[in-house]
């Protein structure tokens, strides 16, 4: 078969952003404007930030964000970018401020704020979710904000509004669970999932102008994964989780090209992907961790398409880590981490309780030779990123970390429940 390419989720070509005082002219792939990073693994193959951090050591900046959000930053040049709700009242549920920041990499310092909406959300969420829990993401040209049942965003990077989507409905998520997917940029679209309680569909809209070019009805409940383009064969495909099945979808039409059986109640886990394969999983009221070949048609159950598969110690919450042809996980929500060989399913070591973690949402995050790793409670482990289970450093931010961090340059951008934090060598 063709080898499978992740596509980068990023523009083609060289972008210049920040002057040449402030040294943020990087690549593309340098950049972190996705929740899952450059290649949509959760990790970064430049990035150098430092494993032994906190609030007295290695502390670049650290900025009080109003509200609650659980979505990502991502980074562009000097632009950080983050999302909150901030509520406007008291009671069950109070009106919110739907708010999308730009902060200074160099200082923290706030450089705009925009209230997309203020409205009252039309349900509860879960007391660990929030109204702003979809994570931004940027092409260093424009920068997109998904407030889910609230609408979507497009600003400029100066903080411009260039459109706006409100459209789309009221989302009923389950069990009062509350909402979760992030939109995902490729080319000249953005893909925005919309998995609810009620009809569910996958949409692709003009990246430009918010143009609706296709929409697909998915026979898919409630559903928190993100989207992942791959290449193919020449074409590119969207990979998204289900509970009733993964799927592959044609970019440019929408199509249903594939399906496999098999996941578990509710997924959040996102599929990762490289070397020909796609990876996906999930872990509540059940195990199931699927490699998947995509130029496969149909039902691959029982087909040569499916390469190996797990039935235990699956992640679900937190997303699968790919990197270095090596796939870490978590079972379930717990701090048990496991590794395995990305090609054959070969555990390089099983699933491993590590101490300092218990609760976790954050996903792995792999950059300078180094795994880390994310507790609900503040504690981030950093670990070798080998086969074997090797503890580097262990830190405390002393608050709640549900959101993946961004890993650039020689920093690590931490989205906790009160501040963002930079750390720096």
């Amino acid at each position: 078969m063709d080898s499978l390419v992740i596509h980068k989720l990023v523009v083609c070509g060289l972008c210049f952003l920040g002057t040449a005082a402030s040294g943020w002219a990087l690549e593309p792939t340098e950049q972190w404007g996705h929740w899952r990073g450059p290649t949509g693994n959760g990790s970064s193959a430049t990035a150098q930030p430092p494993v032994k951090f906190g609030e007295e050591e290695n502390l670049k900046w650290k900025v009080a964000i109003p509200g609650r959000g659980s979505g990502s930053p991502v980074v562009w040049g000097d632009k950080v970018f983050v999302v909150t709700a901030v509520p406007q009242g008291a009671g069950n549920i109070p009106k919110h401020k739907f708010n999308l920041l730009c902060l200074s990499r160099s200082t923290g310092e706030i450089l705009w704020q925009q209230t997309a909406a203020e409205a009252t959300p039309g349900e509860v969420t879960h007391k660990t979710n929030s109204y702003a829990s979809a994570s931004p993401c940027t092409d260093g040209q424009h920068v997109y904000a998904s407030f889910c049942s609230q609408g979507v965003y497009c600003y400029t990077l100066d903080g411009e509004l260039v459109w706006k989507r409100n459209d789309f409905g009221q989302m009923t998520m389950r069990s009062g669970f509350g909402e979760g997917s992030s939109p995902t940029l490729v080319d000249d679209m953005l893909i925005l999932p919309w998995d609810h309680e009620g009809p569910s569909f996958l949409y692709a809209l003009n990246k430009l102008t918010g143009e609706t070019l296709w929409k697909t009805p998915r026979d898919e409940p409630s559903c928190w994964a993100t989207p992942l383009i791959v290449s193919s064969g020449g074409s590119q495909q969207i990979v998204m989780n289900g509970q009733n099945s993964a799927r592959g979808y044609d970019l440019k039409s929408g199509k249903e090209l594939w399906r496999c059986a098999g996941q578990t109640d509710r997924p959040a886990a996102s599929a990762v992907a490289a070397d020909g394969l796609v990876f996906v999983g999930s872990g509540y009221r059940g195990s199931f961790l699927g490699a998947f070949r995509v130029d496969g048609r149909g039902d691959l159950a029982k087909t040569k398409n499916v390469v190996w598969s797990q039935d235990h110690d699956t992640p679900d919450i937190a997303s699968p880590l790919l990197s270095q042809g090596r796939l870490y996980f978590h079972k379930g929500k717990s701090g048990a981490l496991s590794c395995v060989d990305a090609k054959t399913g070969k555990p390089l070591f099983p699933a491993q309780r590590i101490p300092e973690l218990g609760d976790i949402y954050a996903s792995p995050l792999a950059a300078g030779g180094h795994v880390y790793l994310f507790d609900r409670d503040g504690t981030v482990v950093v670990i070798k990123d080998a086969g074997t289970l090797e503890i580097v450093a262990t830190n405390s931010l002393g608050e709640t970390i549900d959101a993946t961090p961004a890993a650039v340059g020689n920093e690590l951008i931490v989205r906790g429940e009160k501040h963002l934090f930079c750390f720096a060598k």
